[in-house]
């Protein structure tokens, strides 16, 4: 019983930390990079769908991205979802694909950029400490229900104080990453 509670909380946390990594990835740097727009949606025949699912990714430079649409119809569509976003880009559309051209990152943008990346590194270790709380109000439970020793529980929530540490600091260091290279001109 104890250990399905720690396996199902250290799933929860690892899903927290691959949900942290999404949100880094969608962050822009000086790069451009196709997983800056996983999050965005476009109307698509009256349905939000995402970008990924409408069109190909291209990246030819550092600074561009192709952006070829599977139905030319939901063309407008795209751009006007990249215009909309906040990624702070312009589209350009030849009546084949899709440009964008991205801007060399001001001081200013990257610090707000560091901002927003902190923010969602605060968010993941907030649900990492909420899947802590949820299996130590298991292992409460269990105390009080006298399904098993406080020795146990007490072990385990050691094991578990060790976990939460260690998915912590993964987000501790995808955030340190993520703000070097944001940094890097």
């Amino acid at each position: 019983m104890i250990p399905d509670i720690l396996t199902e909380a250290e799933l929860k946390m690892d899903s927290a930390v691959e949900h942290a990594k999404e949100d880094f990835a969608a962050i822009r740097t000086g790069r451009a990079h196709p997983a800056m727009f996983a999050k965005l949606t476009a109307d698509y025949y009256g349905a939000q769908t995402p970008l990924q699912q409408l069109a190909s990714f291209q990246v030819p430079d550092a600074r561009m991205v192709l952006i070829s649409p599977y139905d030319k119809s939901s063309m407008t569509a795209i751009e006007k979802s990249i215009r909309d976003s906040d990624l702070g880009v312009n589209p350009s559309n030849d009546g084949n694909v899709i440009r964008v051209s991205l801007p060399q990152l001001t001081e200013e943008r990257r610090k707000e950029y560091i901002k927003v990346a902190r923010t969602k590194a605060e968010d993941a270790r907030i649900s990492v400490r909420n899947h802590r709380r949820w299996a130590k109000d298991s292992l409460d439970k269990m105390v009080k229900d006298k399904e098993v020793g406080e020795d146990e529980v007490a072990r385990a929530e050691k094991q578990l104080d060790q976990v939460t540490k260690t998915y912590v600091d993964q987000i501790d260091d995808i955030l340190k990453n993520k703000e070097a290279e944001l940094l890097e001109v």
